[in-house]
């Protein structure tokens, strides 16, 4: 699955072909395994299996319940049927001859019927073919009227009484019996006159049926005309001519009000069936007949109206007839049918598989194959790489600058294109290190220098400029960081009986002044002196300031009153100064006098340096009575 059209209207292929022309086998298997962990190759999934045929497809149609899915195609002339239950083919069936189209005369696949190219018409049901019936002439399209149960045929050529019109061969079905068919004006034959006609010969192309509305049908035909025949009266009620071309396509809205015709010049006309002239006018831009026209409905309701012809797929707004999107396959189209709704299009073409598009904007996915919805939902959030995303375009003064002048015509690593020429990523960044050694540490520079000024605009969103006290008013900005939006008239700053406070120069906060020190002990003040100590202290305790003033400084090398406590255990002692531990006292205490009473022991004699000689433990009752060796009378001698 791969995102086709970026644009405001996206598309997504989930099935198709990457190259016009089919790998063979061993190549695509050796493909299939070396491309299998690329980016490009993680979003790959088969959405049907085997929904692909040995040459080419010829027709593709959706049962009305959304339950399968029948595509006809070649070589070897068959069917598949897909069970969209189960994501897989159901079963194939070959045919003696090659499929034209078809028609799925109920609400699954159980009863279908085929127009060959051979002048038959088979009936298929899921025992294999029920019957099969010669035309008298080749068939081009195929209508089914329900209330009738009649199949209407198209057919080329003149009829065979001499009157000089075309035939819509009639086959009941319910009375299994061809009715007299319709006979509509194609022209004469002046070439040649038999039971075909001449290879010049008028022909009956296309047929619709309005069978949701007034079942009204319609005819197209190789003079540029349209004809509208009543079945409920079997007659001609009307006639709509003047176009560019054959008629080769027309589809009825599901009101049966608007009607599209597409010519085999790549025009297409919208007409009111109220009113003769056309209501639109559209030009497919490819020259080419125009094969599949099918009016669309939005989620919001809006009427598009998708056409389609060899080479591209268009959908356009009904209302002011703007393109709204377009898919331009690899392969050329011989049909395309639509989900009913749903965002999806299945297309029959040239080429060994068959396209599967999804566009979000136009449905949903369908109940079959929902996961959809969450894989395009996830592929939004991601980066899509564009086509020359690892190519750089560079004009030709460009390119003598880096020295690659001299490749222009000879290799293939420039690639002309408008007015200058696409060059490797690779080569480009080669070539500028080379013309330019110093261009690494410019880009550094640059890309250092942005991040810096991205961080700085992350910190401060707002700014005020004032007169007086700016470090002030930043401050009060900067308390707004986490906010979406900054207030700069927000607190003193848009207060009015605070306006002079950042106006007039009297009112100006002196930084070096000893209040406002004491009052803020963390700002750094250039300019200003060495900040005494003491404001590190709570400032407002006077009583506490004043305390800090009269301690004497002690010298370095002078006796310092230590302070030990025996309740310390198990870790090493920490001794402070007893002027460190000092505190406030906040009540009056008693003085004891006599014995030192208590933990703590405090003393005014200064600690020897030296180590003093520990004194020899008492001797227990046990080492008394016993022989000291040192008093051996052996020793001695």
């Amino acid at each position: 699955m791969k995102l086709t059209n970026p644009g405001p209207v996206p598309v997504y292929t989930v099935a198709g072909p990457s190259t016009a022309r089919p790998l063979p086998d061993w190549l695509a298997r050796r493909r299939k395994r070396s491309s299998k962990y690329d980016a490009e190759n993680l979003n790959n999934f088969e959405l049907l299996q085997e929904f692909e045929f040995e040459e080419a497809s010829n027709c593709v149609r959706v049962s009305e319940d959304g339950n399968w899915i029948m595509s006809t195609g070649t070589y070897k002339p068959q069917f598949h049927v897909h069970s969209t239950q189960e994501l897989s083919l159901a079963f194939s069936r070959h045919t003696k001859s090659e499929n034209t189209t078809f028609l799925l005369l109920g609400s699954d696949y159980t009863k279908s019927v085929h127009l060959q190219n051979d002048r038959s018409l088979e009936f298929h049901t899921p025992m294999g073919c029920h019957y099969e019936v010669r035309l008298p002439r080749f068939g081009r399209d195929l209508a089914y009227l329900r209330q009738s149960t009649e199949v209407l045929v198209p057919s080329v050529g003149l009829s065979a009484d001499g009157s000089g019109f075309g035939e819509v061969f009639r086959l009941d079905l319910e009375r299994g019996q061809f009715l007299r068919p319709w006979q509509v004006d194609v022209g004469e034959d002046d070439a040649g006159s038999g039971l075909q006609g001449s290879i010049h010969v008028g022909a009956v192309n296309v047929a619709a049926v309005a069978e949701k509305s007034h079942g009204l049908c319609a005819f197209g035909t190789s003079i540029s005309t349209v004809e509208f025949y009543d079945p409920r009266t079997k007659g001609k009620v009307a006639v709509l001519g003047g176009h560019d071309g054959e008629v080769t396509a027309l589809d009825y809205s599901d009101d049966g009000l608007s009607l599209a015709l597409g010519t085999s010049t790549g025009q297409i006309r919208i007409f009111d069936l109220r009113n003769p002239r056309p209501l639109l006018k559209k030009d497919q831009g490819m020259g080419l007949p125009i094969k599949n026209l099918i009016h669309l409905k939005t989620l919001t309701e809006e009427r598009k109206l998708l056409s389609a012809d060899k080479r591209i797929i268009k959908i356009w707004d009904e209302q002011t007839g703007d393109l709204w999107t377009s898919v331009e396959p690899l392969v050329d189209l011989n049909h395309v049918t639509y989900v009913p709704d749903s965002g999806m299009i299945l297309t029959a073409n040239e080429g060994k598989h068959m396209h599967c598009f999804f566009i979000p904007n136009l449905g949903l996915a369908p109940r079959w194959c929902h996961f959809l919805d969450n894989l395009v939902h996830e592929m939004e959030n991601e980066k899509q790489t564009e086509t020359y995303d690892n190519y750089k375009f560079l004009t030709k003064p460009e390119l003598k600058s880096l020295s690659l002048d001299h490749l222009i015509g000879k290799t293939n690593l420039l690639r002309p294109y408008m007015h200058g020429y696409f060059v490797a990523a690779k080569l480009y960044d080669q070539a500028r290190l080379i013309a330019n050694p110093y261009v690494w540490e410019e880009e550094r520079a640059k890309r250092v220098k942005e991040k810096i000024e991205k961080e700085r605009a992350s910190r401060i969103r707002g700014v005020k400029k004032v007169k007086v006290n700016q470090k002030l008013a930043d401050k009060i900005l900067q308390r707004q960081e986490r906010r979406a939006k900054v207030d700069v008239e927000a607190g003193l700053l848009g207060d009015s009986r605070f306006g002079k406070l950042f106006e007039d120069e009297e009112f100006k906060v002196d930084e070096t002044s000893y209040e406002f020190r004491a009052l803020n002990p963390s700002t750094k003040v250039e300019g200003a002196p060495a900040q005494d100590t003491r404001f590190a202290a709570n400032s407002s305790d006077e009583e506490s300031d004043s305390e800090a003033e009269s301690k004497p400084k002690v010298p370095k090398d002078d006796v310092v009153m230590q302070v030990s406590s025996s309740t310390t255990r198990g870790g090493k002692i920490r001794d402070k100064a007893i002027g460190e531990r000092e505190q406030k006292q906040t009540r009056i205490t008693k003085v004891r006098t006599g014995e030192v009473v208590g933990e703590q022991q405090i003393t005014f004699v200064p600690e020897s340096k030296k180590k003093k000689p520990q004194p020899a433990p008492a001797p227990s009752r046990r080492q008394e009575n016993r022989r000291s060796a040192s008093t051996n009378t052996f020793r001695r001698l």
